[in-house]
């Protein structure tokens, strides 16, 4: 069987809930080892965060949903930290890691002697993750963050939702923690870099991630925009700020997604449509003209998609070169023939659950070291004695 690319990689996990468990999660999938600390008795919050919750073969209450859509491929060990004995376990443990993630506020494993300066002194090429609402210093460094908050404080909700006026014009959160998973992405990513650093010359270090520079990070355009025009970006429900059409139509049962990248496309889009003097229309020749007489076009481009089903309205769309997709539902996405041809669901067996666990597929494809899906998302301690085991083995 081909190994992952990170194979001997081995990855000490302190972390809970999404963020860190996201980064973790991406490295189980790419071949590491990673080794998950949970409370006795509780494990990561996320167990219980539910429903739905699963059934395990007696027919008693599972795991929550949510905590199985982060810890695939991961070994749970049962260890409070907070006991000297815990925490003289996890120094044991880091001295044969090459990387620790942990999500504690600021400072908050020094007192159990595992923070960076700690840790680094017993593993000097150890890569230690720090993940925060705001990061390791500044004025805020102490206050916890979750992502609710952060997509409000880090401005995504200020453009997301319908605009003032509107009905149900208010500020919205987006429908995932993307806050969280954004940064999961990024501490993997800087995860990987450190540990290419590390191997190169012996010296790990302390990668600082925070959820709230993330989030500004994650304004991309909409922060350049303001940068560049002084302008405030506003909310504008489905709209695009800098491309029109770039949104959402009706259609006779649901809606279509039509994203006119350049003026060329929306040219073929007014002939497709039956309309081809829209495309000559001199309000509408440009994208930045069209940004500028938006609404007329939209009312426009709504009216001709209105009497079309949503099938008949994208196969003449695609036949014209016009990008375009149907707004689906959950359960739709894993039905889609290209979701099922990439296999976007995993499916694993877990002996104490009543039925398989389903997840998500992880999108990263490599040709000569794919990805694998070795383990489930672990019961409870289920790895502890295993681990402990090896730990007892590895210090004689």
């Amino acid at each position: 069987m081909t190994q992952g690319p990170l194979a001997g990689v081995r990855v000490l996990d302190l972390s809970r809930v999404l963020a860190g468990p996201w980064a973790t999660q991406t490295l189980a999938d790419l071949g590491a080892e990673v080794i998950k600390i949970e409370r006795p008795g509780a494990g990561d919050d996320t167990r219980h965060w539910g429903p739905p919750f699963t059934t395990k073969a007696d027919g008693s209450k599972g795991d929550a949903a949510y905590f199985l859509c982060a810890n695939r491929g991961k070994k749970s060990v049962e260890l409070d930290i907070a006991t000297p004995e815990g925490a003289g376990i996890v120094r044991e443990l880091t001295k044969t890691c090459d990387v620790l993630v942990e999500n504690f506020k600021t400072g908050g494993l020094k007192k159990y002697g595992l923070d960076f300066a700690a840790l680094s002194a017993i593993n000097p090429k150890l890569v230690y993750c720090s993940i925060t609402g705001f990061g390791q210093d500044g004025p805020d460094a102490h206050r916890a963050g979750y992502d609710y908050m952060i997509q409000a404080m880090g401005g995504l909700m200020s453009v997301t939702g319908q605009p003032d006026g509107a009905p149900g014009a208010e500020p919205m959160k987006v429908g995932v923690a993307v806050a969280d998973l954004f940064t999961g992405l990024y501490a993997s990513n800087a995860i990987l870099a450190a540990l290419l650093h590390a191997r190169a010359t012996g010296q790990g270090q302390h990668i600082d991630i925070a959820l709230f520079d993330v989030q500004a990070a994650m304004l991309a355009n909409q922060a350049t925009n303001f940068f560049v025009s002084g302008k405030t970006p506003t909310r504008m429900g489905n709209a695009h700020p800098n491309l029109a059409p770039y949104q959402p139509f009706p259609c006779t049962d649901g809606m279509v997604v039509i994203a006119v990248g350049n003026d060329g496309q929306f040219r073929a889009l007014a002939s497709a449509l039956g309309a081809p003097g829209l495309g000559a229309d001199p309000r509408f020749t440009t994208n930045a003209l069209r940004i500028e007489h938006r609404a007329v076009m939209t009312a426009e481009l709504s009216a001709l998609t209105a009497g079309h089903s949503m099938q008949t309205l994208m196969t003449v769309l695609e036949a014209a070169g016009v990008p375009c997709g149907p707004v689906n539902t959950v359960d739709q996405v894993f039905d889609e023939p290209q979701a099922r041809h990439r296999g976007l669901e995993v499916t694993q067996a877990r002996p104490d659950l009543s039925a398989t666990v389903r997840t998500v597929a992880s999108p990263i494809r490599l040709s000569a070291t794919p990805v694998a899906y070795d383990r489930p998302p672990p019961a409870l301690g289920e790895h502890t004695e295993e681990v402990l085991r090896q730990l007892a083995s590895d210090r004689r």
